[in-house]
């Protein structure tokens, strides 16, 4: 088997166990998203693809959001960095920038500028677009 074939098998059984994990509380959502992070399924944008993700999850099963412009840049790559380890921090990180205005486009759209400001990107912001 080469190693493409191994690593598409490996990430194809990581897709599948995230698939079945839970996703009733925002702690069990977090874990997700740690495992989905973990997992890296993309070439580009796995960051932004995955925080996405977690706000649609978090919107869709307690209707609440992350503010990403409350979630300090260093912190957040540090806890996501720890969180494979232990995901307690990066827990409480967004825990406390959770919001119930899960219909509001403006923070949803800021938030994906913030996605792209932690990745290094900040020459456009959506609002420019």
């Amino acid at each position: 088997m080469s190693r493409w074939e191994e690593s598409t098998l490996t990430l194809k059984q990581s897709l599948e166990h995230i698939d079945t994990m839970a996703q009733g509380t925002v702690d069990e959502i977090i874990e997700k998203y740690v495992e989905m992070n973990i997992a890296h399924p993309f070439r580009e944008g796995n960051g932004r693809a995955t925080r996405i993700l977690l706000d649609l999850m978090l919107k869709k099963e307690i209707k609440q959001v992350v503010d990403w412009n409350r979630v300090d840049k260093e912190e957040y790559l540090s806890a996501m960095q720890r969180s494979v380890v232990k995901d307690i921090e990066i827990k409480v990180l967004l825990k406390q920038a959770l919001t119930d205005q899960i219909n509001d486009r403006t923070l949803f759209m800021k938030g994906i500028d913030v996605s792209y400001y932690y990745e290094g990107y900040s020459e456009f912001k959506t609002e420019e677009l």
